[in-house]
C-alpha cells in the first residue's frame, strides 16, 4: 500500500499493556512519540519521549494535553477498562463507567483532534477495540458493547473524515493474558460470577487459562503501526493470531 509520511503521534492509554508497547515501537522508528496515562510514573518510557497526564473522561484534562500536544498526525485511542462476568451481577454505574472510557472517551478525543487534521487534510485516527467485536464471547457483554459502539462509530466516521483526506483505523487486538486488562476493576471477579452461573462459567474460565492462541503486546503495536501507514481505505486491523483467525472465520 501507498506509505502516509507523518511523524507525530500521541497514545492514550500508554502506561502499560498495548498503549506501552505501541509507544516503544513508534520511538524505536523514529517518531515523536506524546505517551499518555492518567497518572504520569518516571522511568516508563526511553528517554525523548513526552509523557502527559490525560483523563479521557475529563473534557479539561483532554483540551490541556491537546494544547501541550501541538500537531497530532496521529492519535491512538487505545485508553481502556476492562470487566469479566455475568451481566446479570454487572453494576450499571460500572457499565457506564465502562463507557465513558472505552467509547466516549475515545470519542471525546476525536472530536478534540479533527479540526487540526481537517485543516491539514492530513492525519490518522486509530481506535483500538478488541476481537470481542469479531466473534460474541461470553461473560463480556458489557465489555463488548462499549467496543462494538466504536467500531460502528468508526465505520460511519471514516466516510465523515476521507472528504477531508483523514483516514479512520480499527485495531482489533485479541486476547492478551499479559496485559492488565482485569486489573482496573475495583471488585473481584468472584463477585461477577453469582452462584447460579457458576458451572456455566467454569470451563469459560478454564479456557481462558489455557487459550490455543494468545496476542502479544508487540502484535498490537504491529498492527498500529501499519494501520498508520497504510493510505488504502482499510478499515479492520485485526492483531494477535487469535484475533486473525476469528476474522477470517467471521
Amino acid at each position: 500500500p501507498q506509505e502516509i509520511t507523518l511523524n507525530i503521534i500521541l497514545i492514550t492509554g500508554a502506561s502499560s499493556g498495548y498503549g506501552l508497547e505501541t509507544a516503544r515501537h513508534f520511538h524505536a522508528r523514529g517518531w515523536t512519540v506524546i505517551a499518555t496515562m492518567r497518572t504520569p510514573r518516571e522511568g516508563l518510557l526511553p528517554e525523548g519521549v513526552q509523557v502527559l497526564p490525560l483523563d479521557v473522561t475529563d473534557p479539561a484534562s483532554i483540551g490541556a494535553a491537546i494544547e501541550a500536544a501541538g500537531p497530532i498526525d496521529v492519535l491512538v485511542n487505545n485508553a481502556g477498562i476492562g470487566l469479566v462476568g455475568a451481566f446479570e451481577a454487572a453494576p450499571m454505574d460500572y457499565v457506564r463507567k465502562i463507557f465513558e472510557t472505552n467509547t466516549f472517551g475515545t470519542m471525546a478525543m476525536v472530536q478534540a483532534v479533527i479540526p487540526q487534521m481537517r485543516a491539514r487534510r492530513s492525519g490518522v485516527i486509530v481506535n483500538v477495540t478488541s476481537s470481542v467485536t469479531l466473534a460474541p464471547m461470553p461473560l463480556a457483554a458489557a465489555y463488548t458493547a462499549s467496543k462494538q459502539a466504536v467500531e460502528g462509530f468508526s465505520g460511519s466516521l471514516a466516510h465523515e473524515m476521507a472528504a477531508f483526506g483523514v483516514q479512520v483505523k480499527l485495531v482489533e487486538p485479541g486476547y492478551a493474558p499479559t496485559t492488565r486488562f482485569a486489573q482496573n476493576i475495583d471488585f473481584s471477579i468472584e463477585e461477577m460470577i453469582p452462584e447460579p452461573y457458576a458451572d456455566f462459567a467454569r470451563p469459560i474460565f478454564a479456557a481462558f487459562a489455557n487459550p490455543q492462541l494468545t496476542t502479544k503486546e508487540s502484535d498490537v503495536a504491529e498492527a498500529v503501526w501499519l494501520a498508520a501507514h497504510d493510505a488504502s481505505d482499510r478499515l479492520h486491523y485485526p492483531a494477535g493470531p487469535d484475533a486473525v483467525a476469528l476474522a477470517k472465520s467471521g
